[in-house]
């Protein structure tokens, strides 16, 4: 063939190969190439890192409160991919601003600060650093930056008050305490409301030691209370120790019961641990950084952010182990006391004269959670239509603190310094 037929040939093949490749392109497929623009390559967004520290007033070891902090933040560690988190522990009151400096410092764009202590500390370092989210555990001043949050016992306390008051002999109930802060204050009243209901002869023995971890103070105070007499103990304070010492107790034959204190345990105090109370702050962390990172909070919206869960959004469980609300052993003991009252529940069940251990199941269900033996697991209703707090309440010098039917509110709950009408304790700030 000459040159010019090859030619043709050639600009032949070229267009069938471009109908035939038009033909078998999908339907609104791009061209091969885009024209030039002056737009930066697309890549996909990296998803923004937060690094998050923990300030703790005692050691990670203590078993009690700094415990149950440090295994929530290893769950959400291990709950968010773009999550990076660290801890101090056992920081004095004094030395955390520091300590809040030198994390920000390196990077870290959260802080939690998990005691009372820390609250005039956080709040300053907040107005110091507006671009960093900072959360106070048990605090009420908030800041634009500053939010504070809470898993509140109370309700826990006053079922465990009712245990205390049918399983004393001797009518003397002892608790120990860090300090007398309106929190502990309300978790001692609470107790002794319950112990109340079901024993009204019955005292609680207050022991403050003046510090969170101090197991020399707090089996002094243990060993003080059950030489006056006292055979049922609980307490706040960040150790088993109280739980040991009524083992020791029993390991000698002598009858004295425990309740547990933020975390299961029931291993420190097999046959003298009755219940108490669980802590699952990684409920409310979870709830936290979801919402930073989806950006429902910013470092401009969290002056009225205020987490105050209980019993019935998770965030506490009754018992000193988990998935236990009461030591098995005890179960036939309190189902021998019965309570002169009615109980009306949610779905219209009346229950008259109810023993102890099926009023403590009625409270819950009262209180938005129903327990399921069989299962082994919890459901939460969130219908709270009782609250151990509910008038008539008097202190113990006689006065009318809440009258018939009315519900204190959460900041006479926050502010609470008397003493409920059996309590002996030592005395407090305000009336």
């Amino acid at each position: 063939m000459s040159s010019t037929q090859w030619a043709a040939i050639a600009l032949i093949l070229f267009v069938v190969g471009v109908g035939i490749g038009y033909m078998a392109a999908p339907k609104g497929a791009a061209p091969a190439q885009c024209p030039p623009c002056e737009c930066p390559p697309c890549q996909p967004q990296a998803a923004p890192q937060y690094k998050a520290a923990f300030i703790y007033i005692g050691p990670i070891g203590d078993y009690g409160w700094t415990h149950e902090h440090e295994m929530a933040r290893r769950a959400v560690q291990e709950m968010f991919p773009w999550l990076n988190t660290t801890y101090i522990e056992s920081v004095p009151p004094d030395q955390a601003e520091g300590k809040m400096e030198e994390l920000i410092s390196e990077g870290y764009n959260i802080i939690f600060t998990t005691s009372f202590d820390y609250m005039d500390p956080t709040i300053n370092e907040a107005k110091k650093h507006s671009d960093v989210f900072f959360f106070h555990c048990s605090g009420y001043k908030r800041w634009k930056n500053s939010g504070t949050y809470f898993a509140d016992f109370y309700q826990l306390y006053y079922l465990n008050g009712l245990m205390a008051g049918a399983l004393t002999r001797t009518g003397k109930v002892g608790y120990v305490a860090a300090f007398t802060i309106p929190e502990v204050v309300r978790h001692i009243n609470a107790f002794a409301i319950g112990v109340h209901e079901v024993n009204p002869d019955a005292v609680v023995l207050v022991r403050e030691i003046g510090a969170w971890y101090n197991p020399d103070l707090a089996a002094d105070a243990a060993e003080s209370l059950i030489s006056e007499g006292v055979d049922v103990l609980a307490f706040t304070e960040d150790s088993p120790t109280v739980l040991q010492v009524a083992q020791q107790h029993h390991d000698r034959g002598e009858r004295v019961l425990a309740f547990g204190h933020y975390s299961p345990m029931k291993q420190y105090g097999p046959d003298v641990c009755v219940s108490g109370q669980i802590a699952h702050w990684d409920r409310i962390l979870e709830d936290i950084l979801a919402k930073i990172y989806s950006g429902v909070y910013t470092t401009q919206n969290l002056e009225n952010v205020d987490y105050w869960w209980k019993l019935k959004e998770g965030a506490v469980e009754l018992g000193c182990a988990d998935n236990e609300p009461i030591n098995p052993i005890f179960i036939d003991e309190l189902r021998q006391v019965h309570v002169n009252e009615t109980v009306l529940l949610p779905n219209g069940t009346v229950l008259e004269n109810p023993d102890v251990y099926k009023l403590v199941m009625a409270r819950m269900i009262q209180m938005g959670v129903v327990w399921h033996p069989d299962t082994g697991t919890y459901t939460f209703t969130n219908d709270e239509c009782f609250d151990p707090f509910t008038g008539p309440l008097y202190d113990n010098q006689g006065h009318l603190m809440a009258p018939e039917g009315q519900r204190l509110g959460h900041d006479a709950l926050w502010t609470m310094q008397w003493w409920y009408q059996n309590v002996q304790g030592p005395p407090l700030g305000g009336g």
